[in-house]
């Protein structure tokens, strides 16, 4: 496998991270895994996109796909995004921002999931 998916869910905000390559291999399945770990009771989730190395159209799709669930249960998803990386650039060439939002740090995204506006 090219990616490896880590849940943190023992929290109102859980968060998930992805490791290495996210693509066409593993994306469905990630997908499916997310949908099922986020518990009703949480506010959102925040996916931690800060050590994913490669990100093709397959994961852009488990991005739209897992906000758009997240959002019918009235959760907000929130991306953890480093400056200057190159999952940065291809998100900067995606229009994702009506999508979900964007934080540099776990931290950050974690409270911008506490404090969001539905």
């Amino acid at each position: 496998m090219l990616a490896d998916l880590q849940l943190e869910l023992g929290s109102d905000v859980p968060v998930a991270r992805i490791v290495g390559e996210l693509d066409a291999s593993n994306a469905a399945g990630f997908t499916a895994r997310l949908k099922e770990s986020v518990p009703n009771s949480a506010i959102g989730l925040v996916l931690d996109l800060s050590a994913t190395t490669y990100l093709d159209s397959s994961g852009m799709h488990l991005i739209f796909d897992l906000a758009g669930a997240l959002r019918r249960r009235q959760q907000v998803l929130q991306l953890v995004v480093p400056p200057d990386t190159f999952i940065d650039d291809v998100l900067g060439a995606v229009n994702f921002r009506g999508t979900a939002r964007a934080s540099p740090t776990v931290i950050q995204a974690t409270e911008a999931v506490r404090t969001a506006d539905f």
